[in-house]
């Protein structure tokens, strides 16, 4: 009995010195679920506080608001509650006693809570961190990035000491959370060889992760984004991963990745339809201005009619709440449906107008531009605008703030500009990129145009601006050793301004750098050559030889790209068919994974280098891609919707033309005719003079005739006919040709001599005078579309003259008599040799 009572006794002890040793403030805290009962316990117990204190109240304070949706939650209003300044106190005296991970997770917490960065407390706990850096786990290290980030410190030593480490020890991190927020982090400093490292480690990550968290595979394409990298495969494998969490996404998340996508011209058709269909499913439950307004932006521009004018309307009724930056996104929105919604831009605007003065420069130019392009009349308002964008001018010391101030304001009509804006621009240029440069230009062109004394006042500032421009562009490429850096400046270059002083010397400094083209960069700079249409063989065989020996590495989706400068323009290098057929086999077993539009595109460069792979032809003229193409269209921007209808129509021409033995059938007559009612059907000039003079030339204007539809819808400028002994003869009135309802091509009843066929021996003649636009910039070499039609004409039964325009406007032909002589050369030796 003793023992029993001497045993209970020790338990009532050990229970009693439990109760005692026992936290108390910590459960207090533990059991809070709201900020006002934590700053309870907080104001309570002051003098109590440790460090575990005030890192389990800080850190509950912001998982309470992290919990709230975006539009409710009450930063502010914690960050004034006095408890608040309490545990800056505290944390800020206790810093020394943190442990590595409390310190950043506290500097993480008041971050969120907008405490400023030159607070003593962030100041304190930054420099700490600084001194135990080295030691730091890998995920204090990323939440440590994502702080310093917060603080504008993403070019700071103190990161670059963070990407040492990260390169030092990316093998051993395996989780691809930590890893893709340090990549986000610190993607300004990551040089190619980490960023391709980078890629290949979270490439594996993304294998072993939990498919249903898609935040790290936004954050992997955020990434790519901010390295402006294009890396298909992994795009990919991140576009898998968003595909199967969509029915789970909200709006803000897809309004994320869809900017993201657009930044990086990535384009997924199942992408596109099915996040289309979830923001339709979100349309009801959107009903406040945060949230819609992600909605609107992602869903507008690939909505119906129908759809387009329910968020409209929806948007009328909650344009009166939205904020500074929901109207800025609203506006550019509108401008990109190119909204004719009066109601809803003047609710929108006047948002805008009160907010004017919480704008930051760029965000001010962006409003111009979209109120501009959608041609919003109010004048007071652009005066406004065009003031504050002056004033931000005088102030920037930018270049890529200077250039977008610079090109909006030239948007708008105005006085004289007065000499405080053209020096601000001469400053910055010799800091500028080519493509800046290129963008000022266009704003002087304006300005030049706009300005009536310019004509009187030479030398002027415009001239002399544009000589420095001139001096700063030839200096770039001179001194460029960076191919991959130089595509990037010439990604989006185009006009006057480039062609005429700057496209010989870039030609020359990319012909300097050929030893620089390799796989990842072929397709980048076929793309260039393709839009400036300058031919040049050294860097086209450069390309041939480069793509066929690495095409593996190439990415299948990038084959379009790499072919595209030979069939557009028109170029065959020795490899030539070595070529077609790397890019072919490597683009076939993938048909199935190409984005619809995609395909289209590829087959139809292939069709206009005469190349027509069957596996290719059949797919596309299938059912069931036909089915999706059109559902793809309906996502598409209106631009890009147009050119690819318009391209399978052209390939569907060019199939049915020369390989009738695929037997897929023409199915683009209503189209054609829809383009034919909306086309412009007048001649220019020159054409009416070679009307007139075909006329004298063959005897008669009713020898020939004019905008003539053939079969399958080419228009040619002139047709004639020519009997056995070629001489013309005569329409016996005005006709037009037809297809059969089986697709054969037959003659009406207003053929010449009113036959259905031809006289025996007698030919049908096309005439076509070749525009700048059928051969490439700056020399006489034609173009493949120029080719493929002249192809096409001559199976339907034409003899095809081409008159190209700088032959028909040289200096030979300045006479009446010099022209029909040509004419009669091109028509009748031409034909009869």
């Amino acid at each position: 009995m003793f023992r029993l009572r001497c045993v209970n006794s020790f338990f009532r002890r050990l229970l009693h010195g439990g109760t005692v040793n026992r936290d108390q403030v910590l459960q207090q805290l533990r059991v809070c679920s709201a900020e006002d009962q934590v700053f309870d316990v907080v104001g309570r117990n002051k003098a109590k506080l440790t460090v575990n204190h005030v890192s389990l109240a800080v850190g509950m304070l912001w998982e309470f608001q992290k919990e709230k949706p975006q539009i409710i939650r009450t930063i502010n209003l914690i960050k004034k509650h006095p408890q608040f300044l309490t545990l800056q106190v505290l944390a800020e005296n206790k810093i020394a006693l943190m442990d590595d991970s409390t310190l950043v997770d506290m500097l993480y917490s008041f971050l969120r809570f907008n405490v400023d960065p030159h607070d003593s407390l962030v100041q304190q706990l930054v420099s700490e961190a600084w001194l135990r850096i080295d030691r730091f786990p890998m995920a204090s290290l990323s939440k440590f990035a994502i702080c310093l980030n917060d603080q504008s410190l993403q070019h700071s030593p103190l990161m670059g000491h963070i990407t040492h480490i990260l390169d030092q020890r990316l093998s051993s991190i395996d989780d691809a959370r930590i890893l893709s927020t340090l990549m986000i982090s610190m993607s300004s400093l990551v040089s190619p060889r980490l960023r391709d490292a980078l890629c290949a480690r979270v490439d594996d990550l993304l294998d072993t992760m939990d498919p249903s968290q898609y935040n790290s595979p936004r954050r992997v394409v955020q990434f790519l984004r901010n390295m402006k990298y294009s890396h298909r495969p992994l795009l990919e494998k991140c576009n898998k991963i968003f595909l199967g969490n969509i029915p789970s996404m909200d709006a803000e998340n897809i309004s994320i990745i869809i900017g993201l996508y657009q930044s990086l011209q990535f384009n997924n058709c199942d992408f596109r339809l099915a996040v289309k269909q979830r923001l339709i499913e979100l349309i009801d439950s959107s009903n406040d201005p945060f949230s819609f307004t992600k909605l609107f932006v992602a869903l507008a521009p690939m909505a119906s009619e129908e759809i387009r004018e329910r968020l409209e309307n929806t948007a009328l009724m909650l344009a009166d709440e939205l904020n500074a930056q929901q109207a800025l996104a609203f506006g550019e929105a509108l401008e990109e449906i190119q909204s004719r919604n009066l109601s809803l831009l003047n609710k929108v605007a006047s948002v805008i107008e009160r907010n004017l003065h919480v704008y930051r420069p760029v965000e001010v130019a962006r409003i111009t531009q979209a109120l501009f392009m959608l041609q919003y009349q109010n004048p007071e308002l652009f005066t406004k605008l065009r003031t504050i964008l002056v004033n931000y001018l005088h102030s920037s010391v930018f270049p890529y703030e200077v250039t977008m101030l610079t090109r909006v304001l030239s948007m708008l009509p105005c006085p004289r500009l007065d000499e405080s804006v053209f020096s601000r621009v001469e400053a910055v240029v010799s800091q500028c990129n080519l493509n800046d440069l290129n963008t000022i230009s266009f704003a002087l062109a304006k300005w030049v145009r706009n300005d009536s004394s310019y004509r009187h006042n030479t030398p002027s500032k415009y001239v002399r601006l544009l000589q420095t421009l001139n001096h700063c562009g030839q200096e770039r490429l001179r001194t460029a050793d960076r191919l991959d850096l130089l595509l990037e400046e010439l990604r989006y270059i185009s006009g006057e301004w480039f062609e005429e002083m700057l496209v010989e010397e870039t030609m020359v400094t990319l012909q300097r750098m050929m030893d620089q083209i390799n796989w990842s960069n072929v397709p980048e700079l076929s793309l260039f050559l393709t839009r400036i249409g300058h031919l040049c063989p050294p860097l086209m065989d450069r390309i041939a030889s480069v793509a066929i020996k690495d095409i593996n590495k190439i990415n299948h989706s990038a084959t379009y790209a790499t072919i595209l400068p030979f069939s557009v323009l028109n170029y065959d290098p020795v490899q030539a068919d070595e070529l077609y057929d790397a890019c072919v086999q490597r683009m076939i077993p993938h048909i199935s994974s190409f984005d619809p539009h995609l395909l289209v595109l590829l087959a139809y460069a292939l069709a206009v280098a005469d190349t027509f792979p069957e596996e290719l032809v059949r797919a596309i003229f299938s059912i069931d891609f036909l089915g999706k193409f059109d559902a793809q269209l309906e996502t598409l921007p209106h631009a890009l919707n147009m050119r690819t209808r318009l391209r399978l129509m052209e390939l569907n021409r060019a199939v049915c033309l020369e390989c009738p033995e695929f037997q897929v059938p023409w199915f683009h007559e209503r189209y054609c005719q829809q383009l034919q009612r909306k086309g412009n059907g007048s001649l220019s000039p020159a054409q009416q003079q070679i009307h007139r003079m075909l006329g004298e030339v063959l005897g008669g204007i009713n020898c020939v005739r004019g905008a003539v539809v053939t079969p399958y819808y080419y228009t040619i400028d002139f047709e004639c006919i020519l009997d056995k002994n070629l001489q013309p003869v005569p329409y016996s009135e005005p006709s037009t040709l037809q297809m059969s309802d089986r697709g054969k091509v037959h003659w009406g009843t207003s053929s010449p001599a009113n036959s259905d066929e031809l006289p025996p021996g007698a030919q049908r003649v096309a005439v076509d005078l070749l525009d700048s636009r059928s051969f490439c910039k700056g020399s006489h070499h034609m173009k493949g579309e120029a080719l493929m039609t002249k192809r096409h004409l001559e199976i339907l039964g034409y003899r095809v003259v081409q008159i190209p325009h700088f032959e028909w406007n040289s200096m030979e032909l300045s006479t009446q008599d010099a022209w029909k002589e040509y004419l009669k050369k091109k028509i009748f030796s031409e034909l009869s040799s």
